[in-house]
């Protein structure tokens, strides 16, 4: 096993401090870039940190800082690139900062290990926003949930061959960066991979309103606080557990020659397509009470549908079938409830301390 690190971009963030956990339990040292930007995040590199010392060497920066790149990936054995504006509401409020943290920092990214003498894999997180809205999907109600007309679609989810269809400064910030990495494996050589995932959730996930909707809603559901729901909440989609995304990145690097070049879809598949309110649903079913419910209107570029085929994944990552939703769903509450007695329990005045 080389000695080099692995460079992990947001590394602090959600998928990133799993993908992080993962290497560095296995051995492996790890730089985590992160510009710590995002409210909680700091935590899971805590965490991190106390997990596994010094495997974990922090380095708390931007992207967009191209000199740093350079100085990160001439250390590193590769790079996963998950550093990323990651709402499409903070993309139409600010199409500026969106355009240089999502596609500057992923060419910055990119030209730091083009110019090495040897270029290192890069393994890049993308969207399934790169298909737009798929407004051209004829869908039909039933269980409360869209699902598309077309049978066959409906077996199998949207493949990659799917035409792109960006749609808001965010999906037009994460096609045009997917599309760089594609080429930067064509022009000149960087074995790089896109990994186009749907709805990840799982254990360090700070979720809101803007991302991270099933962490959100546990959330707002175990404080009994209301959840708001854009549109009407039959919106489907394949949600998959984190250490299911993890192994997929993982897979993806021990493979790079072999994928070098491909996008592939990520999700929990048609097996785990879900509609919002049925996610709630459970949710109220583990918790034991009703959730509070606002209903907003619909939101720019929202897909009523979307379900990942995962076909090509499984086949050339070698990918198990995924955690059934209802299980990991049930994981994350136990996990969130975890740490809310965990933060209860230090906030508690101890017994005869000064006040």
């Amino acid at each position: 096993m080389t000695t080099r690190p692995i460079l992990i971009t947001g590394g602090a963030g959600f998928i990133g401090s799993n993908l992080a956990d993962r290497l560095a339990g296995e051995g492996r040292e790890v730089i985590v870039l992160d510009a710590l930007s995002r409210p909680g995040v700091e935590t899971n590199l805590a965490w991190l940190q106390a997990r596994h010392g010094k495997r974990i060497r922090p380095l708390i920066a931007d992207v967009r800082d191209g000199a740093v790149l350079d100085e990160a990936v001439r250390d590193a054995d590769a790079v996963f690139h998950l550093a990323a504006q990651v709402a499409v509401t903070t993309s139409l409020a600010e199409p500026g900062a969106d355009f240089e943290i999502n596609l500057r920092g992923t060419l910055n990214v990119l030209e730091a290990v083009r110019r090495r003498s040897a270029p290192v894999p890069v393994i890049f997180a993308s969207t399934n926003k790169v298909y737009g809205d798929l407004a051209d999907v004829e869908l039909e109600l039933a269980d409360e949930a869209y699902r598309p007309v077309d049978p066959d679609l409906r077996a199998r989810g949207v493949d990659e061959r799917r035409p792109l269809d960006f749609h808001t400064p965010y999906g037009c910030s994460k096609g045009a960066a997917d599309q760089y990495v594609l080429d930067y494996a064509r022009s000149y050589g960087v074995p790089a991979c896109v990994l186009r995932m749907s709805c990840i959730y799982g254990p360090r996930q700070m979720g809101t309103e803007d991302q991270g909707w099933v962490a959100h809603f546990l959330i707002r559901a175990l404080e009994g606080t209301p959840l708001t729901i854009y549109g009407d909440g039959r919106q489907v989609r394949d949600i998959l557990h984190v250490a299911d995304a993890v192994e997929a990145y993982v897979q993806a690097l021990a493979r790079i020659e072999a994928v070098s070049g491909r996008a592939f879809n990520l999700g929990g598949g048609p097996q785990n397509a879900v509609s919002l309110r049925q996610v709630v649903a459970h949710i109220e079913s583990l918790i034991a009470r009703r959730a509070q419910l606002v209903y907003g209107p619909w939101r720019a570029g929202d897909q009523r549908y979307y379900v990942s085929d995962i076909a090509a994944a499984r086949a050339a990552l070698g990918l198990a079938a995924p955690r059934p939703w209802r299980d990991g769903v049930a994981h994350l509450a136990e996990w969130l409830q975890g740490e809310a007695a965990a933060r209860a329990s230090a906030e508690r005045p101890r017994v005869g301390a000064l006040s």
